[in-house]
């Protein structure tokens, strides 16, 4: 029988869950206007680079263009106090804004689910430490229209 690989423990009803793992879930919403260049950065939340990020997190938004340009969003890690190199594409990338409205997980890949947001980013073989802002960035053209993306993220700190 295969193993799992477990990143994360919680023991409900325990001091345990309540002083050390108790999970955060945050729902942040930003608002994109209308005519947005590709390369503009929305903030989303500032969490600890040894933040676990769940399964369960999730974006969500508005079409943001009908016409022809095809937008993307790509989800990401931004440098605070330069403790990483800004990865803006470290969660998930590609996400058409361009089709229909959206709901998809934050991590494009499953298998990543329980990982540490150090671990996301490009390059780091350590905890940095430290805080990183959790960034979407708009891609390939310019949205058509504006409208709403919203984030829900889990995480806990170990």
């Amino acid at each position: 029988m295969p193993n799992a690989t477990l990143r994360s423990i919680v023991k409900l009803d325990t001091l345990q869950v309540k002083a050390e793992r108790a999970a955060t879930i945050i729902d942040s919403t930003v608002e994109v206007g209308t005519s947005v260049a590709a390369g503009t950065e929305y903030v989303f939340v500032r969490i600890p680079s040894n933040a676990r990020i769940h399964g369960l997190s999730r974006i969500a938004g508005d079409v943001l263009d009908a016409t022809a340009n095809t937008p993307t969003l790509d989800l990401g890690f931004k440098a605070v106090s330069s403790n990483i190199t800004t990865d803006d594409d470290a969660l998930n990338d590609g996400i058409d804004l361009s089709g229909s409205a959206f709901d998809v997980r934050l991590i494009k890949d499953h298998a990543n689910s329980g990982k540490m947001a150090w671990e996301f980013v490009s390059g780091q073989t350590s905890d940095p430490g430290g805080f990183f802002d959790l960034i979407a960035t708009t891609k390939d053209a310019v949205t058509a229209a504006g409208g709403t993306l919203t984030l829900t993220l889990a995480y806990s700190v170990d």
